[in-house]
């Protein structure tokens, strides 16, 4: 299996800020153990909240190589005074069972390998820290895969998966977890080994005789009729005629029994010919009543609803005011599964690109799902209830009651055809009567669901937010038994103590008590911790985010973990240097400032804005003035450099020790300034057509790359469009908004809106970056000047202004493949709709790559950089070139994509308006 790599430079064993017996606990840990041990601020910050409302300070964290290292830790944790211990894999877990108050067991950096494959048996073996994406990738080409497939399948884990009992979309067909798991390899938190299996194999003493002195309570205890059953202990499982076992009745334990080291687990054949049909219905009840009639008899292998109000003006859906998707294996049985659906119009998709994008509205809900309409923020809480599928229609007409009831907003959607109901809810969880509110709303869905026959969890587990409640579902009896048999298990208590059985109050502990209602450690709480940035590379398709995280594999490197850090540095008590803070200085050093986690995290996390003002702020003062890295003053304020020495700077360039001068690596060159400007050149000619729009001359184009605005006046001109240029200077901000120089930002922001205050129509920006830059942190900066806002929607990409501006142009006919780059700022705040348009027009075969270049202008010519920045191009940049045919076009509109492909390839990127240009003087010769 493919390993992701590690920046030599992000594995840290910091224990500056362990003391006294966290100190000689570490110690200890790191003699004993082959994996990593850190106590330091930076990784208790990042495991201190998993994707829940919770918040847990642990003591360190532990990277285990393997068995051996996790049975050492434990014993060594239970000869410190039974320091608790949790086991962790991606940390998607919604109700706060993955973070801890001792030592956190990471799973996914060592223990992460597929260990074997038996197509024959259709079993794998598999460590804990393995993410599902990759096993379900390995075992595809033997027409396999595994059955539970939870929207997080990018990034979660077989071990979360184990430890939640996960679901996901097809378990309507293949079950949960505990319906996919034969075996299981666990140690006790004694450092006991023990193989799990059926016939009470690897029970502990007492086990089997503590279930037959209960054989009535557990064959009367647990709700009939639920699919989704996921809250509790399975202890019925145990039940001789059940097969006493012990595997079923462990998956779901929520650490709080064992750690998992190892599973094999069953696999099942992939359909053959999937097709995804979307019913629609007029409305969320209907869908639900039609999903409770029994499409799973028709073939339907997922049935998941969603209604309007979740999936907004998305494109591609029939008509209706609620939806379910089903897939199915054929197109004989999607017809079939019309037929019989009685829905108000009906859409069949065979096209797999269709299929994902369709699929992508379900699997990004945990995210969009926390923005309301209208503004404000939603929270898990009560994430995944279930009920008898017979009941959801009830249940979610009673349930949208009591939310009105309570004043509250939330979206339901999720499984349908498993009675599961996946939900965020507007509470206020910033106030202590906010938190009251939770609390009472909390007790009363409780009771709606209990009254339903349902479960409290229906895929996620209780953690903390249910296990207080789980009496109201099951009685004080059970929930007795379930003490009892933690007792068995973990006699010392110390495998995750408060989860499932003497659980803490579910309004304890939240993660937002402390934290200020503004600023960036608020805006990085909107951070629900999906972990969408952690999927490992290559990213697939136009996803740009986490390219950081992709190369490194780090937490700390991730959109999530960034924002923990902010999150942690605005409480200051495990980061308590604030804005002077080196453990978010460091992780943000590595942030490219892409700004693909503003468009690819689902809840519109923007780390770019978020290091801007870090950086602003870190610096600021005369001490951090000083401090400031070279590479600010002179790529931060390169628009100011250029413009006053121009051609200058590339004899200061070739002088000895320039680029250490200059703050800069010498493994670079640095970009040639051209000999003369663009606007220069556009002053000598004459035009007698009068102007239609603005031509934006900068700093790149101007003085960089000015054959791109030469070649983009050919074809703007060639289609009937007369061109001016601003009547002075300008500069966007780019270049100081990215290293944090936010003061000059806006300083240089208000001259250009001096300058451009008398500028009427649409206003053409070559660049992307400087595109994006106008478009949403000029506004954002400037917020009170109303020629910000007016500046920033008269910007048009080059596409977008043929498009708008000329619409009967035709292009040249180029009929060439092509390859490249779309620029990360373009995917992220432009979009590329128009570029696509105006390729095929042309004849531009093909698609460009998504990801990010990793040059990110200054991030790739700062020393300490270049590693990643190489491996970022690694993602998907430098693969497209070396897989395109050698006819191909290479198309790079942003500089910094340009500059990389010139530094790594012996090609060359061009711009699509040099593309175009060319094509129309070939035709004129």
């Amino acid at each position: 299996m493919r390993r992701r790599t590690r920046h030599p430079c992000v594995v840290g064993t910091d224990d500056r800020h362990a003391a006294g017996p966290s100190a000689a606990l570490a110690a200890e840990l790191r003699a004993a153990l082959a994996g990593d041990v850190d106590f330091g601020a930076s990784a208790r910050a990042l495991a201190t909240m998993d994707a829940s409302n919770y918040r847990r300070v642990p003591a360190g964290t532990v990277a285990p190589r393997d068995a051996d290292d996790v049975a050492a830790a434990l014993e060594i944790c239970r000869r410190h005074g039974t320091v608790p211990v949790v086991p962790r894999g991606a940390g998607t877990s919604i109700g706060g069972q993955a973070t801890g108050t001792g030592v956190v067991l990471d799973l996914t950096r060592h223990m992460d390998g597929l260990v074997s494959v038996d197509p024959a048996a259709r079993t794998a073996v598999v460590r804990p820290g393995l993410v599902l994406g990759r096993l379900r990738e390995a075992v595809r080409p033997y027409g396999l895969t595994f059955g539970p497939d939870p929207s997080t399948h990018s990034r979660c884990t077989l071990g979360g998966m184990i430890g939640n009992n996960a679901c996901g979309a097809h378990s309507v067909a293949w079950g949960t977890t505990a319906d996919n798991v034969s075996s299981l390899e666990v140690v006790s938190y004694r450092g006991e080994r023990l193989t799990l299996g059926r016939g009470g194999q690897g029970a502990p003493p007492g086990l089997t005789d503590l279930v037959d002195r209960n054989l009535a309570l557990l064959r009367t205890g647990y709700p009939p009729g639920l699919p989704r059953r996921i809250s509790g202990y399975a202890l019925d499982a145990l039940l001789p005629e059940r097969g006493t076992d012990v595997v079923r009745s462990f998956v779901g334990s929520e650490g709080t029994l064992g750690v998992v080291t190892e599973a094999t687990v069953r696999l099942v054949p992939l359909p053959a010919d999937p097709v995804l049909v979307v019913l629609g219905y007029a409305d969320e009840t209907a869908a639900a009543d039609a999903a409770a009639a029994g499409l799973g008899a028709y073939g339907a292998l997922t049935v998941e609803g969603m209604a309007a109000d979740l999936v907004g003006d998305a494109r591609g859906l029939p008509r209706g005011g609620a939806w379910l998707f089903c897939e199915v294996d054929g197109e004989g049985a999607a017809r079939e599964l019309v037929r019989a659906a009685d829905a108000v119009d009906t859409a069949l998709v065979r096209d797999p690109a269709g299929q994902r994008a369709l699929w992508r509205i379900r699997e990004d809900a945990a995210g969009t799902a926390t923005r309301m309409p209208g503004g404000g923020d939603a929270w898990p809480g009560w994430e995944d209830c279930a009920v008898p599928p017979a009941r959801l229609g009830a249940y979610l007409r009673d349930f949208r009651a009591l939310l009105a009831g309570h004043g509250l907003r939330g979206t339901p959607y999720g499984h349908f055809g498993d009675g599961c109901v996946h939900v965020r809810v507007d509470f206020d969880l910033w106030t202590a009567e906010g938190v009251r509110a939770f609390r009472r709303f909390s007790e009363d869905v409780a009771g709606l669901v209990v009254a339903h026959g349902g479960s409290l969890s229906g895929e996620h587990g209780d953690g903390k937010a249910r296990a207080e409640l789980l009496p109201r579902m099951y009685g004080d009896e059970l929930v007795g038994l379930f003490r009892a048999v933690k007792d068995l298990w973990d006699p010392d208590g110390g495998l995750n103590p408060g989860m499932l059985v003497r659980p803490e109050p579910l309004d304890s502990g939240l993660r937002f008590e402390g934290l200020p209602l503004a600023g960036v450690g608020r805006e990085a709480a909107r951070c629900v911790g999906v972990a969408k940035c952690r999927v490992a590379g290559p990213s697939s398709g136009s996803s740009v985010m986490c390219p950081s995280f992709r190369a490194t594999g780090d937490e700390k490197h991730s959109t999530r973990g960034r924002a923990r850090l902010l999150h942690e540095m605005a409480l200051g008590e495990v980061i308590t240097d604030g804005w002077r803070s080196e453990e978010v200085r460091e992780a943000l050093d590595l942030c490219l400032s892409c700004k693909g986690c503003r468009s690819d995290c689902p809840v519109g996390v923007d780390m770019a804005a978020y290091k801007a003002e870090f950086l602003d702020r870190h610096y600021a003062g005369a001490s951090g003035w000083w401090r400031r890295p070279r590479s600010h003053w002179t790529m931060g304020r390169l628009p100011s450099w250029l413009a006053h020495f121009g051609r200058g700077l590339n004899a200061a360039m070739r002088l000895p020790y320039a680029a250490r001068l200059a703050g800069v690596t010498p493994e670079r060159p640095m970009p040639r300034v051209a000999d003369r400007t663009f606007t220069s050149w556009f002053a000598d000619r004459s035009s007698a057509r009068p102007p239609a729009l603005t031509l934006w001359p900068d700093t790149f184009t101007n003085h960089l790359a000015p054959q791109v605005g030469r070649a983009a006046v050919r074809v703007l001109e060639d289609a009937g469009l007369g061109l001016e240029l601003p009547p002075g200077r300008v500069c966007c901000g780019l270049t100081y908004v990215s290293t944090g120089q936010l003061g000059a930002a806006r300083r240089v922001m208000r001259r250009t809106l001096d300058v451009t205050e008398a500028v009427e129509g649409p206003v053409v920006v070559l660049e992307p970056s400087c595109a994006a830059a106008l478009r949403t942190d000029l506004p954002e900066l400037l917020p009170g000047d109303p020629r910000a806002a007016r500046l920033a929607a008269s910007v048009r990409t080059f596409a977008e202004a043929l498009e708008e501006l000329a619409p009967d142009w035709t292009p040249p006919r180029i009929d060439r493949p092509v390859t490249g780059q779309t620029h990360c700022h373009q995917h992220a705040v432009l979009g590329d709709a128009a570029d696509r348009r105006l390729r095929e027009r042309a004849g531009l075969q093909g698609e460009l790559a998504g990801g990010c270049c990793g040059l990110a202008g200054n991030f790739g010519f700062e020393p300490g950089h270049e590693e990643v920045s190489r491996a970022c191009a690694e993602d998907q940049l430098l693969p497209a070139l070396r897989t395109a045919p050698g006819t191909a076009e290479v198309l790079a509109d942003g500089f910094s994509c340009r500059t990389q492909i010139a530094h790594l390839t012996p090609g060359r990127g061009r711009h699509l308006a040099e593309v175009l240009a060319e094509a129309l003087d070939e035709a004129d010769a």
